[in-house]
């Protein structure tokens, strides 16, 4: 497997454009947090009460899928797993309170279409296809990119 900073250089190659940059900055935690309401929106028949808690924060979709995207994360390295299920634990609350504010699923729809329309004009001014086109890892990876690269910008 490789290591976080080989998949951060790998994913690097196609983001040296400052625009390019500067538009990941907004549209890949849009998209994140889009994809984390959509799971949301998916009916919870199965899972509802499964637990016994009763506890739409935890009784999702979005939280099984965070779970399962955190081994990715923690083989990474356990401060990237922590950042990690800090942004989804962020994104499952604001998606929560998104959706007692408006429909969900629309919402999602509307913010993951938006966030995508941003990347690809990124990568169009970029000049270069997104890594995640060479492996779908990297749409885990984009996260984590966009938090490390900010976190260096103090």
């Amino acid at each position: 497997m490789k290591t976080a900073q080989q998949w951060f250089d790998e994913y690097a190659i196609s983001h040296q454009n400052e625009t390019n940059q500067q538009v990941h900055y907004i549209c890949v935690p849009l998209i994140f947090f889009s994809v984390i309401g959509l799971l949301m929106s998916i009916p919870n028949l199965f899972l509802e009460n499964s637990f016994g808690l009763n506890n739409p924060l935890i009784e999702n979709w979005a939280a099984v899928t965070g779970v399962l995207i955190s081994f990715f994360y923690f083989r990474l390295g356990f401060w990237y797993f922590m950042e990690m299920l800090f942004v989804i634990l962020l994104c499952i609350i604001g998606n929560f309170w998104l959706g007692n504010t408006v429909n969900l699923l629309y919402a999602s729809i509307i913010i993951f279409v938006v966030g995508w329309i941003g990347q690809f004009w990124g990568h169009k001014v970029e000049g270069k296809k997104p890594s995640f086109a060479k492996d779908l890892q990297f749409l885990l990876i984009g996260p984590l990119w966009v938090i490390q690269k900010l976190g260096k910008k103090k």
